[in-house]
């Protein structure tokens, strides 16, 4: 289970539970390796409540959930793990929370951060925004160059989020990450499925050559 690579599908802020199993479904059936549930609009029982039918989902389809911001509820529903934002508390208590379960932390285009991160039992990390966000159009920028650096100096796998596209994934692929985290060029699709395969092929054959 403990591994990221590929497609990395953040969920809509979906009110509808059904029509957020439906998206989930078909990102999973085109590729999606990932799946990270996040919906800060939701109150704390539809968080719950939508939780648990993800869980049952990517249970049936052998693809690890993550719940963003939330060790406790990730644990309520005996998700695979976490991820944890610039204030959601220290990496080492979350570890000992989370046991065996991934804990991913979000590093922004802080290397330090992300080094620190590592050492206290981070599974992965998480750098961005790579582009422009319409899910969060204020967040700093991470430069190529910053992928690059992470690459070599990192051992475990790294994320790209923010603004990822079907037009510029393939150049953040080249940097040597590991994943790439998307929710609009994805959810937003008219094809769901087809966007998720096509995604998840651009790490088909990649597997951590050294970027120049």
């Amino acid at each position: 289970m403990k591994g990221v690579r590929g497609l990395y599908a953040i969920t809509p802020q979906e009110e509808s539970t059904e029509r957020l199993l439906d998206l989930v479904r078909l990102a999973i059936e085109g590729g999606a390796s990932v799946i990270q549930y996040r919906n800060k609009q939701a109150t704390a029982a539809q968080q719950l409540s939508q939780a648990q039918a993800l869980r049952s989902l990517t249970r049936a389809y052998n693809v690890p959930l993550i719940i963003n911001d939330g060790i406790a509820l990730a644990l309520s529903v005996d998700a695979d793990g976490a991820h944890l934002g610039r204030d959601d508390g220290d990496t080492a208590a979350a570890r000992a929370q989370l046991c065996d379960k991934l804990l991913g932390v979000s590093c922004y285009d802080d290397l330090a951060q992300a080094e620190a991160a590592q050492s206290r039992g981070a599974d992965y990390v998480a750098f961005g925004a790579a582009f422009s966000s319409p899910t969060k159009p204020t967040a700093v920028h991470a430069a190529f160059s910053l992928f690059r650096q992470a690459h070599r100096l990192l051992h475990v796998p790294i994320v790209a989020i923010g603004g990822i596209t079907l037009e510029n994934a393939p150049a953040l692929v080249e940097t040597g990450i590991d994943a790439v985290a998307v929710i609009s060029a994805l959810f937003g699709a008219a094809d769901v499925r087809a966007t998720a395969r096509r995604f998840s092929l651009l790490f088909e054959g990649s597997r951590h050559a050294d970027p120049q």
